[in-house]
This record gives C-alpha cells, structure tokens and sequence, in this order.
C-alpha cells in the first residue's frame, strides 16, 4: 500500500520524506489556507516545492464547478510539474473534465467520494484514483472503511486500473483498517503515520534492553 501524506505544511511533507516511506502528497484548498498560503502564484510555487521535496504524486485541486474552468486549471496545474495529478470533484462536470483529462494522458484524482456509484463513474472516466472520505463517513454513523472494501471489491471484479486512495484518515487504526481490506494509498497527517510506529511494548522493552547494557556497561 502506498502512503500519501495529506498536508500542505512543508516541515511535515520533509519530515515523512525523511523516513523513506512517503509515496506522495495531497492538498486542497483549506490546506492551502490553513498554512497561510494565499494568491494564485503562491499556491502554484508551493505545488512546485512540493514536488521538489517528494518523489511521487502531488494531488492539487481545481476550484472551478464548471467544466471549462476545470480543463483550464487542470490544466494550469498539470503544467506546473510532471508529478502534478489533478483533483477534481466527482460532479457531472467533473466526471467529464476526469474523461478529457484521462484522454489527454494526464493523471486525476477524484476526489469527494462518499459512494460506490460515484466511484464507479470515476472509474468509467478513467480517473487514476478515487479519494474516499472515510473520516466523514464515520462523522455521520457511517462505516467508512467498508465503503473502502466495496470499492476494492467492485473494482478488482472488473478489473479497473483506478487506484483506491483512503481519505479523511482521522487516526492510526483507519490506515491498519484500509491496508487489511486492500486499499491502494491511504492519505493520512503525519501523526496518524508516526502512531503506526508506536506500541508500549517496543517503548518497555528498548528501555530493558538500554538499562541491562549500562548495567553491563557502565
């Protein structure tokens, strides 16, 4: 399963890179807006940086509902930097702006999906993932994770090419969960990743194994 890290924070964006098993990144607007960044031309050189920081796919997100408006700013977007994938919203006019982006060679995320219909209409346009917002689903009494296994199901039945990219991760155990029922990427902050690292039994036993060496040691 690859892992995403989903912020615009570049210190965090560094620090997962630095651990040697970040797969790439994905923003969106209020991302965007929670660092401060502000201005069209300040949000694509941050894109930019983004992409000169991680290897892999960096989702940013059009903010046109309307089909022509989607194309240009994919377009704008996708121009920016080769790892660049374009997020769209799974609307009618999305799902077309996904089928002309698909068409065009260029990589696309959508991105909202709350259903296995919608999923299955991003598949038929040739969206290179699906972004499942599993966090709001649990919000509302509703099992995210499932949404995540029918969607995997429904696609290896038909051999789709569209990669399942869990979204809205609240905590550790959603990116246990996706990886248990064969998600593709999951997309998480970086403490949701950092927690796949903790357990009290490695902390208790790294500090018996550290004490019996100084014991030995001096």
């Amino acid at each position: 399963m690859k892992f995403f890290i989903d912020t615009a924070n570049l210190d965090q964006i560094k620090e997962a890179q630095d651990l040697g098993i970040l797969d790439g990144v994905t923003t969106n607007p209020s991302l965007m807006a929670k660092e401060g960044i502000k201005g069209e031309e300040n949000i694509k050189n941050h894109y930019k940086t983004i992409c000169e920081i991680v290897d892999g796919d960096v989702s940013a997100e059009v903010i046109s509902t309307d089909l022509e408006g989607m194309i240009k700013e994919g377009e704008a977007l996708a121009a920016l930097h080769p790892q660049i994938t374009i997020k769209v919203p799974v609307i009618k006019e999305g799902i077309k702006a996904i089928k002309y982006f698909s068409d065009k060679g260029l990589k696309t995320n959508c991105t909202l999906v709350f259903s296995v219909g919608q999923a299955l209409l991003a598949a038929k346009a040739g969206a290179t993932y699906v972004s499942p917002f599993i966090g709001r689903l649990d919000d509302i009494s509703t099992d995210g994770v499932e949404l995540i296994s029918q969607i995997v199901e429904m696609y290896n039945y038909y051999g789709y090419k569209t990669q399942v990219l869990a979204a809205s991760i609240r905590h550790t155990q959603h990116i246990v969960q996706c990886a248990e029922v064969g998600a593709d990427v999951v997309t998480a902050p970086l403490n949701a990743i950092l927690g796949l690292l903790k357990h009290p039994l490695t902390d208790n036993g790294l500090e018996k194994f550290l004490a019996d060496y100084h014991k030995l040691n001096g």
